[in-house]
Formats: C-alpha cells, sequence, structure tokens
C-alpha cells in the first residue's frame, strides 16, 4: 500500500481513527490529573584548585581540577553525602530513596558541577539542594586532604606550619537554589501532545492491521488487476437507493447514469459477437446483482432495444416486488408447462418485459439446469434482442453454475468493501470450469469520492424521461428491498 491509497484508508476509517484518539488524550489527561506534581532546585559549584599566581602552575591546577571534576560529580550521591543530610534536615528518607531524587553533572571542558533535586514540596527542594551542595563541598575537601605519612615527626611539624595538611582544591558554591515557583512534572502540554501523536500512531498500526487482514476490494482498479476481467461498470453507492431502486426515480441521477455507461461498454465490448442472453450474478448474497439486473435491463429498453428480464433466482426471487408486479405465475409455470411464455410475461416501467419467478419450487438447481430452461431462453431471444436472467448467487448455491451455461454471457457483481478476494477468485473458477463466457464485472455501491468534478453536468441538456418515469405512476416499486438486500 502505497502513501495515498495509506491516507485513503484512514479516511475511510475515520471512526477508528477519532476512537484512538479520544482514548489516547482522555489517558493522557487522566495522567496529567493523577500524578503529583514534582519540583526542582538547582545548585552550581566551581571547582578551584589552590596554586600559585606562576601560570604554569594555574594551567596544572585547571587541567587537575578537570581531570578530578567527573569524579567528584559520582560523589554526590553516595551516603556520605546524603545520610548527612537526611539527619541535619530530619527527612523521613533513607539515604538511597534521597540519592534517587538528586542529579549531578558536570559538563565536559568545565569546572562546574551542577546539582538538582527533585521534590513535591518546592521548599523543600530548595533546602535539600543546598544542604547537598554544603554537605559535598565538605566531602570532598575531605577526601582531597593528603593524610600524614607514618613516622613523621610531629616536633618537626610544629617546627614548619607550611606543612600543614590542605586539600588542593576548594568547592564554592557559585548558584545557590531557589524555590521553584513552577513543577517540572506533571507537563500538560507535553503529556496531550504525546497523547495526540499516541493516539494517531496507534490508529495507524490498527488501520494498517485492518488493511491487511481485510482482503475485500475497494475500488474498481483493485478488482480489474485481480480478475484480469474487464469492468464494465462502476455503480456508485446512492444512500436513496433502498427507497427508490429503479433508475426511472431519477433518470439523470448519478446513478442512473452509471447504468447508462454500463449498458453502453456492454454494447461496445461485444461488437464482433453481442450476447442476446445475458446472466447477472454474484458471489453471495446482498451484492446488489439483482438491482444490476433490473436497472440495466431498464437501460437497455429506454436506449429503445427490446429486452425482457428474466427472474431465476428461484430461491429469493425479487424482481417482482421490484416492479410491484404478480408473482404467482412466471418461470416456473412456464418450465413445468402450465403456462406459455406470452401468458405470463408482464409489462413494466419503460416499456420493458419482465418475466417474474413465479412460485417458489422444491428443486430449483435441476429446473433451471434443464433442457426446457434452455428452450424457454432460446424461445424468448428470438422474441426480444436482449434477455437478462437475474440469478442466484453463485457460492450458496449450484444453481447459477447449470444455468450460466446455457447463457450467451455472464456479468459478475462485486460489491465495494464487502466481497472478500477470496469469494470473487472462487465465483470466477467455477464459471470459468463450466466454461461460461464471463463479459466482465460490475462494481456496486462504489463510495463516491468528494468533489469528483462532474458538478450537475448530468443535467446538462436533459432528455426527455421514458414513458412510465413520472413518480408516482403504475409500476413504482412495492415494497422494495434494500440494495444490499439483492
Amino acid at each position: 500500500m502505497d502513501l495515498h491509497g495509506f491516507l485513503k484508508a484512514l479516511a475511510r476509517r475515520w471512526p477508528t481513527v477519532v476512537a484512538c484518539l479520544a482514548l489516547a488524550i482522555g489517558a493522557a489527561l487522566a495522567v496529567t490529573g493523577l500524578s503529583t506534581a514534582v519540583y526542582e532546585a538547582r545548585t552550581q559549584l566551581f571547582v578551584a584548585t589552590r596554586t600559585g599566581a606562576d601560570t604554569t602552575q594555574l594551567n596544572q591546577g585547571q587541567s587537575f581540577s578537570q581531570a578530578r571534576v567527573q569524579s567528584y560529580a559520582a560523589i554526590v550521591t553516595t551516603r556520605q553525602v546524603t545520610a548527612s543530610v537526611v539527619r541535619k534536615l530530619g527527612l523521613h528518607l533513607t539515604p538511597e530513596e534521597l540519592a534517587s531524587r538528586i542529579t549531578a553533572v558536570a559538563p565536559l571542558n568545565t569546572v562546574l558541577i551542577d546539582i538538582t533535586v527533585r521534590d513535591t514540596v518546592p521548599e523543600r527542594a530548595a533546602r535539600i539542594a543546598n544542604a547537598v551542595a554544603k554537605r559535598f563541598s565538605a566531602v570532598v575537601e575531605q577526601l582531597e586532604t593528603p593524610r600524614r605519612l607514618p613516622g613523621t615527626d610531629s616536633g618537626q611539624h610544629r617546627k614548619n606550619p607550611t606543612d600543614d595538611r590542605v586539600s588542593p582544591v576548594s568547592l564554592g558554591v557559585t548558584q545557590e537554589a531557589i524555590t521553584p515557583t513552577a513543577p517540572v512534572s506533571p507537563r500538560p502540554a507535553l503529556n496531550l501532545a504525546a497523547g495526540v501523536l499516541g493516539g494517531l500512531l496507534l490508529a495507524a498500526a490498527l488501520v494498517a492491521l485492518r488493511e491487511t487482514l481485510d482482503t475485500t476490494l475497494k475500488n474498481s482498479e483493485a478488482l480489474g488487476e485481480f480478475t484480469a476481467l474487464p469492468g464494465l461498470g462502476v455503480i456508485p453507492f446512492d444512500r436513496n437507493a433502498p427507497r427508490s431502486p429503479l433508475i426511472t426515480s431519477d433518470v439523470h441521477s448519478t446513478r442512473a447514469e452509471a447504468f447508462r455507461k454500463l449498458r453502453t461498454n456492454l454494447q461496445f465490448s461485444q461488437v464482433d459477437d453481442p450476447p442476446r442472453i445475458i446472466v447477472v450474478t454474484s458471489s453471495v448474497p446482498g451484492e446488489g446483482k439483482t438491482n444490476t439486473a433490473v436497472n440495466l435491463a431498464l437501460s437497455l429498453a429506454e436506449a429503445g432495444v427490446a429486452t425482457c428480464l428474466v427472474d431465476a433466482d428461484l430461491r429469493r426471487p425479487c424482481v417482482a416486488p421490484t416492479f410491484g408486479l404478480v408473482q404467482d405465475a412466471g418461470l416456473t409455470t412456464v418450465l413445468i408447462g402450465q403456462a406459455r411464455i406470452g401468458d405470463v410475461v408482464q409489462q413494466a416501467v419503460g416499456g420493458l418485459a419482465v418475466l417474474t419467478s413465479g412460485p417458489v419450487p422444491p428443486n430449483p438447481t435441476e429446473l433451471l439446469a434443464s433442457a426446457r430452461m434452455e428452450e424457454v431462453l432460446r424461445e424468448l431471444a428470438k422474441t426480444y434482442e436482449v434477455v437478462i436472467v437475474d440469478t442466484a448467487p453463485l457460492l450458496p448455491v449450484a444453481d447459477t453454475v447449470g444455468l450460466a451455461s446455457l447463457a450467451q454471457g455472464t456479468l459478475l457483481v462485486v460489491r465495494a468493501a464487502k466481497t472478500r478476494r477470496d469469494q470473487v477468485r472462487t465465483a470466477a473458477q467455477s464459471l470459468e470450469r463450466v466454461g461460461v463466457r464471463v463479459l466482465g464485472t460490475v462494481f456496486s455501491a462504489a463510495p463516491v469520492p468528494k468533489g469528483d468534478g462532474y458538478g450537475s453536468y448530468g443535467h446538462y441538456g436533459e432528455l426527455p424521461a421514458p414513458r412510465g418515469a413520472a413518480a408516482g405512476t403504475a409500476g413504482a416499486p412495492a415494497g422494495p428491498r434494500r440494495e444490499g438486500e439483492r
């Protein structure tokens, strides 16, 4: 997945992004509110070497101090310093606990030592820092004071007062600790920024995981690359489709125009050998195959093509309810010899001929694959220019596999972000095994990009509505099912 695809995935799964951000920001605010305020006091010491005024001695003393100052910084947190401070200030801490609150740093190429003390009480932090600096200075000077060698004549020492034991270094406080006015922890702004960043990272990880595990097809390009079949149409998602499934309800809508494009692509894709009997199917239920079959047939009739729509989904027939037609007599009635085709074909909107399913039989697979079914299709093909056959989904039942072999071409409907790749692959392979001619795919319920640039061009030069397309005329759908359920 490239960056553009990943950003589109983030936009598509925006509820996940919002939930992760809310969770992370809430956690950051909770941590900020529950954390105890910590204050920080700083003091600074200067390490000096006792030398003469000679330049050479000064340089040697400077080098000596810089060489030792790193070792001095490590002494700040030792028990020699912290135990004395605990006793002097009467702290309810152990020397080790106090040491964990002290930090000593000696910047490189300097003779400075920075001591930092953290505490929950600002005044106490300053007192501890100053006490640590004072005690630390004493400990260092004591450690650096040379010891008198054993056997040294004390009387001789008294005669030479310059032989007194003196530390070669002295530590002076250059900056005393003052009471801090603001806590250094928690830091609300930093916690909030960390929460936002953490939420975004969590959302990105979850979206990437879901996109990796999600094998559904998101766009028509991915469908074409996966199936290597021509994409004959992309039907956009329309929230009004469940209430008005027929394109005759709004002949200038984007959805109606998409079916006209499907009609045109279908006609021009098979110029040398145009199919007369076309089966419309899908991998699983809920992909919009019935809506595709119905509206493709309507668009063909709108273009003046003599078209007959056959409802061959004998398990869940939907064509008759969509048009408000009678379902009691239809295809099954003809197949069992109780009626002729001309007796049960009904007229729908736009001059479309419809052969409904008829009564639901107990053996749909056998009926649809029978020689009688082939005769019915051939008879319809002699009467009409195009016969559109709506069938059952391929994977749940075997009805369509036998019927598709009797037709001259098949359209495979795939629903955006719903049909999995393995389902599409299995469906295509099942058609290929029986030698079915797959004309192409129809990508249904495709997301409509915002600002696609089409504007209101579909209303430019509006064509007259086809016969029977006016709102409220006979033939309007009676109790239509939702688009995703057909």
